[in-house]
Formats: C-alpha cells, structure tokens, sequence
C-alpha cells in the first residue's frame, strides 16, 4: 500500500473548500468540484479565515430540511393583476381607422421591411431644374423620404452655426414676404438655405405677418425654433429680384457664398435705393390712369384729366402716409380726385366722357398684386395666408369704394348726371388700345420698382395679355369672364418662362401685365349704380368685377403651373427624378 501523504500541521490545505449540503466543495458560481483526497485526522490548524455566512446567521435552515413556503399574505399582488393561466386580451381594434393595422398582421413574425417586386425609386432631384421646383419637391414629401443634403456650402469650423443660418434664413423669407411673394416660394427659399448650410431636419412655417422655422438635429435632441414678424411691406421688385439672385447663389454648389458673405449682400440690398425716384413714381401713376382712360374709350381730353387727378391722387395719399395714416385711409385719399374730375367734366359744358376719367384713376389704384399673391396662396394649400390676403385686399376695395361713393354722391346732390357708358371700345381703335395697354403695363412696372431691363419684357407681356382678351371677347363673342381667364393664364405661362430662363420670381414679369385686365370699368359701373340708388344693378357689376378679378388670379396660376408642369429647364435638360408632389389634401383621399 501506497501511504498518503503527511500535511504539517502548521500549514493548510490551498485548495481547501467550503463544502456543501452534498459533502461536495463549490465554487462560488455554484459549480460542484470533484472531491479532494482527506487529510488524516489530527490537531484542526487554526483557521484565520472569517466564519462563513452559515455559521453566523441563526436562521439558515439546516442540510437537509427543506424552506417553508412563503405566506401569501408576504407577496402582496395587484388586485388588477391576470389570474395565473389567464392571457391578456388583444386591445380592440378601432374602427374606421386607416392606421389599424390588420388582423392578419403579426409585428413579431413580420420580415424586417417590404420590398416591392420592382424595388424602391431612388428619391434624386436633379441639379438641372431651378431651385424653386427641387424645394417645392423636398417640402411636399415627408421628413423620412427626404433625400440626404449634400454639403453645397463649406460650413465652418465645428460644424454649422445653427442661429446664424437660422437668423440669416429668417431674414431673406422676411424680405420675399414683405416685397408681395407667395407663402410657397417663400418656404421654398427658407429651405432652400437652410439645407445649403448643412441643416436637413428644418421646417419652415409661413403665415401673412409670421415667419418661423424649426430645427432638430436628432431625434433625441431638443428642437431650435427661431421666428420673426413682418411689420412693414413694400412693392420693390428690384430688391425682391436680388434676393432671388442671392438665394440661386447659395443653393448652387459652384458659387461659394459664405455666411459673412450673404449677410454682407443682405445688408447691401437693405441700403439699396429704389430705382425710381418719387417724381418719377408719381408720374407713371398719372400716365397709368391715362393709359387706363384710352384703353375704355378716352380722347387726348380725358387722357390728360385722367393722369392730372391720379397724380393729384398720388400726391394726396403719400401726404396721409407722411401723417402715419394706416393704408385703408390713403387708399380713400387717394380715390377722391379722380372721381371729382369726372364729375367736374360733367357738370362742366365740355363734351368728354366723365366716366373714362374715374375709371382710368381706379385702374391704378385696385391691388391686383394683393389679389394674385391671395388666390395663388389659396390655391397651393396656405390657406390661412390667403384669408389674410384677401382680407387686405377686400379692406383696400372698401377704402375705395368709400373714396369714390362720397364724391358720387356729392356729384348727384349738384345736379350732375352721370350714365354707364361702354366700359371697352377694342373693335374700334385697336392699334389704339393695344399701345395703352402696353403703356399701362410699362407704367405698372415702374411703380413696383422693378429692374429696367425687364420693363420690356413685361410691357410685351400686357400687349399679349390685351390681344387676346380682344381677340376673344370682342372678335369671337367670349365671354368677358372667360376670355380674361384665358388672357390671364397666358400671362401666368410667359411669366413663368421668363422666370425659369433667368432663375429669377415670375411677380416681376407677371404682376404688370395683368394691368390691362384689371376690372376697372366694372368697379366703377358698380359704384355709379349704388350711388344712383338702383342697389341690385350696383351689386350684379360688382359681382362681376369679383368675377373678373378671381379669373385674372386663376388664370395666372394654372398658367405658371402648366409652364412647371410640361417646360423642361433651359438648355434641353428635363427636370427628372421625383416630382413634384400635390398640395396637401384636405377630403381624406
């Protein structure tokens, strides 16, 4: 026999453990090790090691003897707890709902996303199409489809200063919503900045006095939302033209335009003077009125009293501007001399037609631009924008309505005796009213300060917008509704070409050329028969004047939409990828 080892005494076992219930050592995760050989029996060493948890605690049950099972009453549960073998109840499903998905449909055992057969369209918008049509595209699709923007401008050091192109993106929307731009182009042009600079989740918001913009970095990060409120508006075509150009400068990869450097062009624009003096100002609003007076049937007479009253008009309501007056109150000003004129021709014994000298000065007073910018909102979705609009633009109606109503009734009080006469003589004096009308148009342009190379251009616009007007209503028996919605809609589609080959705003090659079509006549009939007393004939000519002025802002919408719709890009390069999107729907289709 082989005998065991000795151990010394004053030496313990290394590898000795604490046994088990099982005799067994363990480890400490709980795992049995096999059983080390036994020493002989002898004096215990003494052990320096602290007793273990079992010899200290007094209620540890002894090896061998099972723990009693816990009372119930010592694991209180919820009283809305499900019973033991019970399973919970599916949520119903609500009903009508489109985004209830169906009972089929199980989210553990669904594939991880759904492919269709042909695959998914890749979301690219060509660099070709002008920057207005690619932003138009990224604000109609949602945030998830959006494409990654590309890095057009260096940002700086650090990444992108969030306020200062926040600040810098407020400022421009402030400056295309105070020159008279639609709420669509001017979202258009916020994101546009936004997404040159580096910042992809941004939201602009526009509203008729309120700009806002909102920008999250990540879905876990806190949004940044900066605002700013438009106080003051003014018709400066010129200004609103180089904005245009500064925003084409940002959003195109080859012009580096820094953030000093856009600032720096933006206050340039702010200094800017207007192109056209005062003087100059008051004297297209009287040749307007002139312009206006031949185009409804005037002589060399009525042309020159039509432009002294508008001038005299002008000067009246930039006195009440001087005075801090509000706008409804110039427009009353301003309405009174032309309509004092006409009854001063009538009560005098000069053979003139009075009523061409009152409608040529309302010619230059009804807000078309308002009108246009109004339905275009109205029509692209921004409704509340185009209640504000139009609500301005029916308060500027208002103003005067009150103006000329006054001095009418004054006029019938002394004896003058004022009839309808034919509002448009165009079969005629053609050749005539085709070169008023284009000298309406040459005269509107000016007066919305716009840049003297596309005074031509647009003064061309109104000759076309007057031809087939007259082509139409008085060649072939139009309807005068119809064939001004016609006129109107090639204005909006020539205004749009322009705008897509110069990359510029179509309200500068648009705005002016509806002069033409403005329903002065029909204004001014309307008031005449209220003033006389016959209410319902007053009422059915300003209908048609309200008529008149919704065709002219329709037709130039769907004509600037079917130029975006069917015209490629200048140079043969057709827009491609994802188009654009409609405005959104509102009857749940």
């Amino acid at each position: 026999m082989v005998a065991e080892p000795e151990v010394p005494e004053d030496r313990e076992p290394e590898d000795q453990e604490p046994a088990g219930e099982s005799g067994e050592p363990e480890t400490p995760g709980g795992l049995v090790r096999p059983q080390q050989p036994k020493l002989p029996p002898g004096p215990a060493p003494e052990d320096r090691r602290p007793p273990s948890e079992e010899t200290r605690s007094a209620f540890t049950a002894p090896a061998g003897v099972e723990p009693p099972e816990a009372v119930e009453e010592d694991q209180p549960t919820s009283e809305f707890a499900l019973p033991p073998g019970a399973a919970p109840e599916a949520p119903p499903e609500q009903e009508g709902s489109a985004f209830a998905p169906p009972s089929t449909y199980s989210a553990r055992h669904s594939p991880p996303a759904f492919t269709p057969a042909q695959g998914l369209p890749t979301v690219r918008l060509t660099k070709e199409a002008p920057w207005q049509d690619r932003m138009r595209t990224m604000l109609r699709m949602p945030v998830g489809e959006r494409p990654v923007p590309e890095a057009v401008q260096k940002p700086e050091e650090g990444g992108p200063a969030v306020p200062r192109v926040l600040d810098l993106t407020l400022r421009i929307g402030e400056l295309l919503l105070a020159g008279g731009e639609g709420a669509e182009d001017v979202e258009a042009a916020m994101f546009a900045i936004s997404r040159s600079y580096g910042l992809d989740r941004c939201e602009p918001t526009v509203t008729f006095t309120l700009l806002s913009i909102t920008y999250q970095p990540s879905l876990v990060d806190d949004p940044v939302t900066a605002n700013r409120t438009v106080r003051r508006r003014g018709t400066d075509y010129t200004r609103l033209a180089a904005v245009y150009r500064l925003v084409h400068d940002i959003s195109t990869p080859e012009t580096g335009v820094s953030l000093e450097d856009a600032y720096r062009r933006l206050a340039e624009m702010r200094r800017n003077r207007h192109p056209y003096p005062g003087w100059a100002l008051t004297a297209a609003g009287g040749l307007l009125a002139g312009s206006a007076s031949v185009l409804v049937g005037g002589d060399v007479l009525v042309f020159l009293a039509a432009a002294i009253s508008a001038m005299l008009g002008d000067r009246l309501a930039w006195l009440c501007a001087g005075r801090g007056l509000p706008e409804f109150y110039q427009f009353v000003a301003a309405a009174m001399p032309p309509a004092a004129m006409g009854v001063a021709l009538v009560l005098s014994p000069l053979d003139v037609r009075a009523s061409a000298v009152i409608t040529g000065g309302l010619f230059a007073l009804i807000p078309g631009r308002a009108l246009v910018a109004g339905v275009q909102d109205g029509l692209t979705g921004f409704y509340i924008t185009a209640a504000a609009r139009l609500l301005e633009v029916g308060y500027l109606i208002v103003g005067i309505v009150i103006g000329v109503l006054t001095v009418l009734y004054l006029g019938v009080t002394l004896g003058a005796v004022l009839t309808p006469e034919t509002a448009v003589q165009a079969v005629e004096r053609p050749l005539t009213q085709l070169l008023a009308a284009m000298g309406l148009s040459l005269c509107f342009a000016v007066l919305l300060q716009q840049e003297r190379e596309t005074v031509w251009l647009v003064t061309l616009n109104g000759g076309v917008a007057w031809t087939v007007y007259g082509a139409l209503a008085n060649t072939a028996d139009v309807e005068p509704v119809a064939a001004t919605a016609a006129a109107a809609g090639l204005v909006g589609l020539f205004g749009q070409m322009l705008s897509r080959y110069h990359f510029a705003s179509a309200l500068p090659y648009v705005t002016a050329a509806i002069g033409p079509l403005l329903p002065g006549s029909a204004t001014y009939f309307g008031l005449l028969a209220i003033a006389q007393g016959d209410l319902n004939a007053g009422l059915a000519s300003l209908s048609k004047a309200s008529a008149l002025a919704l065709a002219i802002a329709i037709g130039v919408n769907l004509g600037g939409e079917t130029a975006r719709l069917f015209i490629g890009v200048p140079g043969g390069a057709a827009p491609s990828g994802e188009p654009r999107r409609a405005a959104k729907r509102t009857r749940g289709f």
